[in-house]
């Protein structure tokens, strides 16, 4: 009687691990498509005829560290008719300073103290606000304070825009990992990106799907007023995406390209902020939809993690029985697809050390965990820490955008 009670699990198990593995193998085959299909923001045929002006919104909240890198890298762009607005976001180190001091030596760079943001308001979307309130350009370019860009940028993302008679264009940059935990880590949150949100999808016409990455997008002046700026998404935790996400379903025309080779942008500054950004994803989804969000849990869980502890339980516990056999070779088979899967983010989406990639079971046990924390912090009035700052998500309402 115990043998059969084990071999109904051991093929129940073998049946969840088959699932497992098609779902890697549709979620490789989307990496892959991405990877190779993703046009560039340098490859296109130009037919730009004028400079319109370009308003560079530049955020910043206790960014003493980068911001200077970033408004180095902006100051030499080559594009002959733009200004930028770096905003002093109630910072409590010396990022208000270093803004005055740039702005000192380039009348192009116009230093914006953001007023108290209203209770309201989430805090990049308040200064992200600020600034164009002072802007004066006909198109709007958004990044984040830890960019680095090269000096044709500007030029290259305004002459694809108009080539291409788009609305919004948004760059994929390179993404800079710091700390050992993020480059454990990234590798397999990033494998679900290029099935919901990747270029593919983005530029297909057909399908609803829109995303801004934050580090640079550029959309034209009178259609992020027509979508409503970002009072529309001030609540919206990821509110780079929501915009996307909105300009999209709004029928504009939008693009994303590859840009790694161009822009540089740091995805988290420490392993507290990586296990603040996986909380930050999973928190306005519960509260969006609860029952969604733990599934969603779940569906990461099996995907992730399950084939290892089934795999360490099979060769532990193996007989030579056909429910034992089945499950090992299934356990083993979507084993090395998970790792196989982590070594093409790794070098082909992230461009990290393949190293890393040994790390990917450990990586996966950080994305799980950081997703239960979200879930289970979701409505404490601390569920999110971003910037020194706190939110209670609760509170807001999130409309936009699914993770």
């Amino acid at each position: 009687m115990v043998d059969i009670i084990i071999d109904v699990f051991n093929f129940i198990f073998t049946v969840i691990l088959v699932g497992v593995f098609l779902a890697w193998l549709s979620l490789m085959h989307s990496m892959y498509q991405s990877f190779t299909k993703t046009p560039f923001l340098d490859k296109f045929e130009n037919k730009s005829t004028s400079n319109p002006k370009v308003s560079v919104i530049l955020p910043a909240r206790n960014e003493e560290d980068f911001i200077s890198r970033c408004l180095e890298t902006l100051s030499v762009q080559d594009y002959k008719n733009f200004e930028i607005l770096a905003i002093d976001d109630s910072s409590e180190d010396k990022t208000g300073d270093i803004i005055k001091k740039f702005s000192k030596s380039d009348s192009r760079i116009i230093h914006v103290a953001a007023r108290k943001k209203p209770q309201n308001w989430m805090g990049k979307n308040w200064a992200c606000m600020e600034g164009f309130k002072k802007a004066t350009g006909d198109i709007m370019l958004f990044t984040d304070a830890d960019t680095k860009f090269e000096k044709n940028v500007i030029t290259l993302a305004v002459s694809h825009l108009q080539s291409e008679s788009l609305d919004a264009l948004t760059v994929i940059p390179r993404l800079l990992c710091i700390d050992k935990i993020t480059k454990i880590t990234l590798p397999m949150l990033s494998t679900f990106l290029h099935s919901r949100y990747s270029a593919l999808n983005v530029n297909n016409p057909k399908k609803k799907v829109g995303y801004f990455f934050g580090s640079f997008f550029v959309i034209k002046r009178k259609v992020y007023e027509e979508i409503g700026t970002h009072e529309k998404v001030k609540q919206e935790i990821i509110e780079d995406g929501a915009l996307g996400k909105i300009t999209k379903e709004s029928g504009y025309a939008m693009k994303m390209v590859r840009g790694e080779h161009l822009i540089e942008a740091l995805y988290s500054r420490s392993s507290k902020e990586m296990w603040d950004g996986l909380k930050r994803l999973m928190v306005p989804l519960y509260h969006q939809n609860s029952s969604t969000a733990i599934g969603v849990f779940f569906a990461v869980l099996f995907i992730l993690f399950m084939p290892i502890p089934l795999l360490a339980y099979s060769a532990i516990a193996f007989e030579l029985t056909l429910s034992f056999t089945t499950l090992l070779i299934s356990a083993i088979i979507s084993t090395i697809t998970i790792f196989s899967a982590s070594v093409m983010e790794t070098r082909m989406g992230l461009n990290l050390n393949i190293v890393n990639s040994i790390f990917a079971p450990i990586g996966s046990i950080i994305v799980i965990l950081g997703f239960l924390a979200g879930i289970l912090q979701a409505n404490k009035s601390t569920a999110v820490s971003w910037r020194g700052r706190n939110y209670s998500v609760k509170e807001f309402s999130q409309n936009y955008l699914k993770v």
